[in-house]
């Protein structure tokens, strides 16, 4: 994996950085993106760039020479329908949608003329689950998955894969913040949402670790992933098997 460069988005916190981390280890060349400077110098062993991947027109100065492409970057907004600010929306679509078909886009063609190429979006068990007051994110999410089926079929021939990594809640400042807006709109304490919200579809309940998602990506960009493509992998606790 020495040869290899990749662009893990969202990089700084949480899963972005313990998939950075743990591709590094590999020997991949790691270019780290966030928009977060303090959370990008506590890596090691990668390069960093800072930018704001909602800018969609500043997308176009980041690394194209990619072999590995992790879409990772994203937000949360709880709220119901009918009040959900419709500029958040619309950012959150930019960030989680967006962003990921540009820079899908501008590193293909590298990909292509080398014969080889690793797309991994990391998508969410509300890729192929919605819950209430998550409108934004769950409709990024899925749209998330059928534009990585699409590059699926599309990089095939050219020895390129992608795939969506769909964790359920993993313990990373998302998911802390969660927790407060999920407090107030239900009435709850903090505690009383991870246990009878956040936790109550699983069958394994506790939180997801960031560095069990990192295994699973790396696992999809090693040797033998070469034939895994098109797919959703899930780490849900048994979410999705009800």
């Amino acid at each position: 994996m020495e040869t290899r460069r990749a662009l893990v988005t969202g990089a700084a916190s949480g899963i972005g950085a313990a998939c950075a981390q743990r591709l590094a280890a590999d020997g991949v060349q790691v270019v780290a993106v966030d928009f977060d400077q303090d959370g990008l110098d506590a890596l090691d062993g990668v390069d960093t760039i800072v930018s704001d991947l909602s800018d969609l027109e500043r997308l176009a100065d980041l690394p194209t020479d990619i072999d590995i492409l992790v879409n990772n970057a994203g937000v949360q907004q709880v709220a119901p329908v009918e009040q959900f600010p419709p500029e958040r929306f619309s950012y959150i679509i930019r960030l989680m949608l967006e962003a990921p078909f540009r820079l899908i886009r501008q590193t293909l063609p590298h990909m292509y003329g080398a014969g080889w190429g690793r797309v991994v979006n990391i998508s969410s068990v509300h890729g192929l689950r919605a819950s209430p007051f998550k409108a934004a994110y769950v409709a990024a999410k899925h749209g998330l998955e059928g534009l990585s089926k699409v590059v699926a079929l599309e990089g095939a021939a050219h020895g390129v894969t992608s795939n969506c990594v769909n964790p359920a809640y993993v313990r990373t400042p998302l998911v802390t913040a969660q927790l407060a807006d999920q407090a107030a709109t239900h009435g709850l304490s903090e505690a009383e949402v991870l246990d009878k919200v956040l936790l109550e579809p699983v069958a394994v309940k506790r939180l997801i670790e960031p560095a069990e998602v990192a295994e699973l990506v790396a696992m999809l960009c090693g040797p033998a992933s070469a034939s895994i493509t098109g797919s959703s992998f899930v780490l849900d606790g048994g979410w999705t098997a009800h």
